[in-house]
């Protein structure tokens, strides 16, 4: 059996002062499995960026102009999905880590090494592509249950008007798919539309 090493790749936002840029962070990370790289000079830009894009992971190089970077931290652990790793100075090291540690932020002390700031970096993507995993069976299990729904109310109007059992209209749905080279789920909303509509036109 063939396993697939091909994965999505992950978007970064790096928020960060004077010191490390995207370059640096790029070249680190490798830009086939991290992609697109945006850099926000400061928390309040980081806020306005994040209303309407969500990265998959989030770099905050602490401390920033506008503030120390931890409460930024906190605030968007809660807010979005994404893997958040803090990087602050030795000496807040302890206290900054016990701050966001139950948030699910990673912290690491500066300066940090090539290797470290990769490694973490590393684990926060695993965890992140574990997530989008289960949203995607999660995304795929409320789909099939809205289907049932659909389907099973197109089945209970043919059988309420049309004196069918439970298996022909089951086979009716079946057919009228096959027939029109359509998805169940189409036929049965068709089948709800139209006797929805009679009703609203007799005033049911």
């Amino acid at each position: 059996m063939t396993i697939s090493t091909q994965k999505t790749p992950l978007s970064v936002l790096l928020v960060s002062g004077p010191g490390l840029s995207v370059d640096r962070v790029a070249q680190i990370l490798g830009p086939s499995q991290y992609t697109p790289v945006h850099l926000c000079l400061s928390a309040t830009e980081a806020r306005r960026l994040l209303l309407t894009w969500t990265p998959d992971l989030l770099l905050i190089n602490a401390p920033l102009p506008d503030e120390n970077g931890i409460q930024l931290a906190q605030d968007l652990a809660q807010r979005y999905p994404c893997g958040i790793l803090l990087l602050v100075k030795a000496g807040v090291y302890e206290q900054a880590s016990y701050c966001v540690e139950d948030s699910g932020v990673l912290t690491l002390p500066k300066p940090v090494s090539r290797q470290a700031l990769y490694q973490a970096v590393k684990l926060l993507s695993a965890t992140r592509w574990k997530l989008k995993a289960l949203e995607n069976q999660a995304a795929t299990l409320q789909s099939k249950m809205e289907e049932i729904q659909v389907i099973n109310r197109a089945k209970f109007l043919l059988v309420e008007r049309q004196n069918m059992t439970e298996s022909e209209a089951h086979r009716y749905l079946e057919k009228k798919a096959m027939d029109t080279c359509q998805k169940r789920r189409v036929v049965a909303q068709a089948v709800i539309a139209a006797y929805e509509g009679k009703d609203k036109e007799k005033g049911l």
